[in-house]
Parts: structure tokens; sequence; C-alpha cells
């Protein structure tokens, strides 16, 4: 059961790479690659008020691509995720402020380092924290990947605090300024560009750094040697021409409001609306063009295990019971990198983001629409059955003819449930790089550090949607009982 449960899994997830495939614009001569990259780490990869992915690991990129002779498609998404897709075979590197370590040169080859950094640690600026010491019996917030992140971990035992972990940036900080945790741990300028950026936090050892270290761009080990070789290529190039260091002084100098906009502008919940209004109108989009291709797709594939799970065959029941608790216990979150990330690494077959998000809410939402499916069909009057039987209608034209159609109706309120449900669950995509509303409210925050009145938005915007999908569900059902 379980091998071919993998089969279909793999079938699918080619079928969807099919509709998944991403447009190579390299001319002949020049090689492409695909580059993953945080999305939400300032000042090295982040969004700009444009919403234009900028940042140190951008422009060098870009530079070094140019330079070397090659040209890539970045794809930006949560740091951990970028990292395992090329782990996966997914994308061909990664450049995601990802600093060289032992442990990931087991599995990573890195290039030559292009940025020395150091760790900093923040308290929010009314603390009374001053030294690690006081750290004792405390909570810390802390990035998950992050060399901040490992150093912390290091010295969590020595200093006798606790950890707590994020997958974002700002997040980490607002956990730090809320007062849930008392610190947190970073590189040195991601922390100073967030403080210069309006976040209320205070370094607290600007001028003396923990465990230097070197961030490089990476690449699966043993795979990649010519994009490893170009990158180093393009690196040396661009330091002794001068590039290399206009693109790191125009991030460490420059003014704040220089990539975020206008105080004024973020300020205001009209004026973040105002000024992002299509980042915002885009990401909706996307969230609905998910949601109604998944409801969809998810729909069918539910109809066909609610009929199976009626099904005179006790196999066909079975197999429908089996794929419904399976799929219905998994986790979205997990199984949506299971698609991504699991599947190529172990089949080295590759899969779109799209497509695994697709895949993803189909198979999750459609275990929930077979289970309502199967007991609408079960909750059909048992007589009604009979009768038909005895009108000398075979089982599956009864089904056909005369149950199908009644649980159908009743099952109209739970197919609208679901179509509402599905709407939400698109945010758990972000994960895997899709750039849906939620992703999309993330990265402003990253930027202008308003998560309070971006997440505001976002949550009005989502409201509107489901409340009038609500009235729709309502305006559905009386109709449908009238």
């Amino acid at each position: 059961m379980k091998k071919g449960l993998l089969t279909v899994l793999v079938a699918l997830s080619a079928l969807f790479a099919v509709f998944g495939l991403s447009k190579n614009t390299a001319s002949a001569s020049e090689p492409n690659y695909t580059i993953t990259s945080d999305a939400t780490y300032a000042p090295f990869d982040f969004q700009d008020k444009n919403n234009q992915y900028i940042g140190i690991d951008q422009d060098l990129l870009k530079a070094i691509a140019k330079a070397a002779g090659f040209t890539v498609t970045v794809k930006p998404m949560a740091f951990n995720a970028a990292m395992q897709s090329v782990a996966s075979s997914q994308a061909d590197g990664v450049i995601a402020g990802t600093t060289i370590t032992n442990d990931r040169k087991a599995v990573y080859d890195f290039s030559d380092p292009y940025y020395k950094t150091g760790i900093a640690w923040a308290t929010a600026k009314n603390s009374k924290i001053k030294s690690l010491s006081d750290l004792k019996g405390k909570t810390v917030a802390l990035k998950t990947g992050t060399a901040g992140a490992e150093y912390a971990e290091s010295i969590k035992n020595q200093y006798g605090f606790k950890i707590t972990y994020f997958s974002d940036s700002d997040t980490v900080y607002r956990d730090v300024i809320n007062g849930n945790s008392v610190a947190t741990f970073a590189d040195m300028p991601v922390l100073q560009y967030t403080i210069k950026n309006g976040t209320a936090l205070k370094v607290q050892n600007p001028k003396d750094p923990f465990a230097a270290g070197d961030l490089g761009f990476a690449v699966k080990k043993g795979q990649n040697a010519e994009l490893l070789a170009d990158f180093n290529k393009g690196l040396a190039i661009i330091k002794k021409n001068g590039t290399y260091d206009k693109i790191i002084n125009k991030y460490l100098d420059a003014k704040a409001e220089t990539f975020t906009g206008s105080a004024k502008d973020n300020s205001t919940v009209w004026g973040i609306l105002k000024t992002n209004r299509s980042a915002f109108w885009s990401g909706l989009k996307q969230t609905m063009y998910l949601t109604v291709v998944g409801i969809i797709l998810a729909s069918l594939w539910g109809l066909l295990l609610g009929v199976m799970g009626v099904s005179t065959h006790l196999w066909v029941r079975s197999l429908s019971t089996t794929v419904i608790y399976i799929f219905r216990g998994m986790p979205m979150l997990v199984l949506a990198f299971f698609l991504y990330i699991g599947i190529p690494a172990l089949t080295g077959t590759k899969i779109s983001a799209w497509s695994a998000g697709i895949l993803t809410l189909v198979l999750n939402e459609g275990a929930y629409t077979g289970a309502f499916v199967r007991g609408g069909f079960e909750s059909v009057d048992a007589g009604q059955m009979e009768a038909a039987r005895s009108l000398g209608m075979s089982h599956s034209r009864a089904m056909r003819k005369v149950i199908i159609p009644q649980g159908l109706r009743l099952m109209v309120p739970s197919f609208i449930n679901q179509f509402i449900i599905t709407l939400k669950d698109t945010s758990l995509l972000s994960a895997i790089g899709i750039l849906e509303l939620t992703q999309t409210g993330t990265l402003i925050v990253t930027r202008n550090s308003q998560g309070f009145r971006v997440w505001a938005i976002v949550a009005m915007i989502y409201l509107v949607v489901i409340t009038l999908l609500t009235w729709f569900s309502n305006w559905v059902e009386k109709r449908m009982n009238a």
C-alpha cells in the first residue's frame, strides 16, 4: 500500500510539474541557474518599497553573474526551505546570508567567502538585561537556521537561558519587544539595519561581535562545480573593479527610507495600504487563484473518495478510508515540504513550488472533502436505496440517480465551508516560496518593521473575503432549500 501511494504521489507530482515549468530566459550561450534565497533577511535579502527583491546578496549575485557570464532565476522563500531546496536538487544554488560551518560543509560545497560577519545580541530598548549572565532562566528568541541561532545554542547551557524559534526575523524582534522573550542573537549588520529602520531594539555588543564567521554561496555537495567556479570567478572580478565595495556601502550606509519608503507612509494603516496596494492586490489574486484551482480539484478528488467510501467492494472502501486517514492526519505544512522537498530528494523528479502547493491543497482538502461526502451519502435515508433497488435499478445506477443527487444537495454548505478553509490554508504555502497574501504581508513587515499595521491590513482583507463567501454560502443554502 505504501509503495503504491508513493507511486501515485510521484506520478501526480510529475503531472503538476508539467503545468508548473518556469520560463528560461537565458540565451543559448549563457547557462541559467535556479538560485534560492531568503525572503526576509534585510539587508542581505528583502523586498524594497517597489516590491522588488534587493539586498547585499541579490545585488552581489547579479553583479557576479554578469561578470562571469551566466544568468540566474532567483526564488526567495523561507531560509530552511531555501537550503533544503538545494539539498534536494530543486535548485542549483543558494545565497541567503549563509554562514560557512563544518556541519553545512558535509551537505554543501561553498564558494569563497563573500562577506565576513559577527554575531550581535540585542534586547528591547528599555530592557534591564545588560550582560549575558542576566539571561539566566529567561527566554531568547531566534530565527531558525541562522548563525545567530547556532551561536546562541552553543552558549545556552553556559548562561542558563531557554530558546524559542521563529521562521522570520520580524516575528523574532516582535517577540523581544513585546516581552515574551528578553533577547535575540543575529548577524551584526542584520540587527543594525533593522534598528536603523525603527525597530525598538538595542544592540548590547556593538563593538565586540561574537564568533566572527564567513558567509558563502552554496551548492549541493558534489554537484554544480561549474556554477561554483563561475561564482568565485565573478566574485574576484567585482572585488577587483570596485563593484563589491559599492554594493556593500549601498546598503550599510544608506538611510532606511531609501528602501522602505518615507516614515509618513509607514506610520499609518492608510499610508501602508496606499503605498503597497499593488503588492496586496497581487497577493490576494494569488491567494484566490490557489483557492479556486485547489478547491475545484480537491472537490473532484473528494467526490471520488466519497463514492469509493460507499462502494459495495470492501477493498475499494478500505482504499478510500486509508487515503482519507493519511492525508487528513498529516499536517498540511509537513505535506507541502514532503511534496516540494522530500519527493524530489528521493526520486530526482523536480516539481515547482506552485505545483507542490496545488497538490498539497488537493490531497489535504480533498481528504476532508472525501470524509464529508461519504458521510453525506450515508446520511441519505436507507429506504431510498431499497426503493430504487425494488424498482430494478442496479446498485451503481441507484447511486447515480438517487443517492448522489440527494447527498450532494445536503453537502452544499459543507462545500462552501471547505472553500473558506482552503482560502485560509493557502497561507501555509508561503513556507515553500509561494507569494500569496500572507507572504506578501511578511515581506512588507520585513521592509518597514510595521508588524501591527501590516497584519491588521492582511487580517481585514481575509475577513472581508471570508465574509463575502459566508454571505454567498447562506444565499446558496437558502436557494437550495427553497
